[in-house]
């Protein structure tokens, strides 16, 4: 979802502290729970974290003591360290530490309830549904996904899913929530079919996602919509696509380039480049978060300086180099410096950072219906949404609905502040109000 965040990864370990141990940190009016599970092996302890408000399960902790009752934790490749002290009534009274703040985190035995998720599907469904694999050519890959009908016979127009950054499934499943799910199901229902696959590399998809672009997501796009044509159920002249976040970047992409998309979805695509989303994102999330104006401003100062040298330095080496001296300018520790040289300097990131959506939106001429939430902190709605439907009329595309719902954040959902930190708390999945605006203006389309 383009969002930047370093993910804690913590354990511990005690006099038999085996089992889950729940934290919550809180700085900057943000909370963030940790859940610590521990088992005890023949050398000691082995842990892994999860981070649920982060979607984040099963992280590897680099080494966990624990002697005298006092338990420390060695996160150095990210900067991090915890130190507690287990007392008796099982509490762990400790301190966290990250780039030299120190963060009170105090643990307690226990589990983490699954959260409600009541608008998730569940069988048996009133519509058809296949499980089922087709192959990109270009990528010689299997992809894996889902393919929901309203009916099992008939001829019906058909939307392929794309989805956000990161590696997600078919389901776009992110902290219990299964938003393509969610969205299959009302389609499905009302007369639309539906293709959802897991990205490359993820589920029971082939592929590697790790050294793989939004180019090469396209593809699997591309390879989507070439099988479709081959069923006999699907309206071979109906097929559209739905993208969310990064998904809404790719399909103009995939539309530009081909006759056979009817019309595309956009769900807080980008219209701006990577380099002005994101700056424009972090700002957003910092000021919200509590920042002062001048820590703001100095941030806004560092970001464009690091992301200048992902967009004009190709030279992998010269590039390292660049940008290791450029954190060390700004007395960034060493300690943590790998993460960021490691996630700027990854494919995806760069081909984001230099990715233009202009040009390729000018270059599309099927139907667009293009949503933003007014909340939305990873792709602000309103600059978002102008430079789109801008780029497609430049193009001379007149055919563009825009809308912004006032009170939706990233996911779509109904939310108070629009923070990614309220995304795991907030039950609904995706609102039902933008879910009616998504079907009725492709059973327009289809007309």
């Amino acid at each position: 979802m383009f969002l930047m965040t370093l993910i804690f990864s913590v354990s511990i370990c005690s006099q038999d502290i085996s089992g889950s141990w729940i934290g919550t940190l809180e700085t900057q009016g943000t909370k963030l729970r940790l859940v610590f599970n521990i088992t005890k092996t023949a050398n000691g302890y082995s842990s892994k974290m999860d981070s649920p408000d982060q979607g984040a399960k099963d992280i590897p902790v680099k080494s966990t003591t624990f002697e005298n009752s006092r338990l420390n934790i060695d996160m150095s490749n990210l900067g991090i360290e915890y130190s507690g002290q287990f007392n008796t009534e099982s509490i762990i009274i400790g301190m966290f530490k990250q780039g030299g703040v120190a963060v009170p985190l105090n643990l307690k035995r226990g589990e983490i309830a699954a959260p409600l998720r009541p608008q998730e599907p569940k069988p048996p469904f009133s519509y058809y549904s296949e499980d089922l694999k087709f192959f990109n050519p270009k990528a010689k890959i299997n992809l894996a996904g889902t393919l929901t009908l309203p009916k099992k016979d008939g001829k019906f127009p058909v939307v392929v899913m794309i989805t956000g950054s990161g590696p997600q499934n078919r389901n776009s499943e992110m902290l219990g929530h299964k938003s393509f799910l969610v969205i299959a199901d009302y389609l499905a229902k009302n007369g639309i079919g539906v293709l959802r696959f897991d990205d490359r590399g993820v589920g029971a998809s082939e592929g590697n996602f790790a050294t793989a672009t939004s180019a090469d997501f396209a593809t699997d796009v591309e390879a989507a919509v070439g099988f479709l044509k081959t069923r006999k159920e699907i309206n071979a002249k109906k097929i559209g696509l739905v993208g969310h976040s990064e998904g809404g970047m790719i399909a103009p992409m995939v539309a530009a380039k081909s006759k056979d998309i009817a019309f595309i979805v956009l769900l807080a695509g980008p219209g701006i480049g990577g380099s002005e989303i994101l700056l424009s994102q972090l700002e957003t999330l910092n000021r919200a978060a509590g920042l002062s104006e001048a820590d703001v401003q100095l941030g806004n100062k560092f970001n464009k300086g690091a992301f200048d040298i992902v967009k004009n330095e190709t030279i992998a080496s010269e590039f390292e180099k660049k940008l290791t001296s450029y954190y060390q300018e700004f007395k960034i520790s060493k300690n943590i410096l790998t993460s960021p040289l490691s996630q700027l300097s990854s494919p995806w990131f760069q081909f984001f950072m230099r990715h233009d959506p202009k040009p390729v939106l000018m270059a599309v001429k099927c139907p667009v219906l293009a949503l933003n939430g007014g909340k939305d902190y990873q792709v602000p709605p309103k600059e978002n949404l102008q430079a789109i439907s801008q780029s497609l009329k430049i193009g001379g595309n007149n055919k563009v609905t825009t809308k912004e719902f006032p009170t939706l954040n990233h996911l779509f959902q109904e939310s108070e502040t629009g923070l990614p930190t309220e995304y795991g708390k907030i039950e609904q999945t995706f609102s039902p109000i933008a879910l009616k605006e998504i079907s009725d203006w492709i059973n327009k389309k289809k007309k």
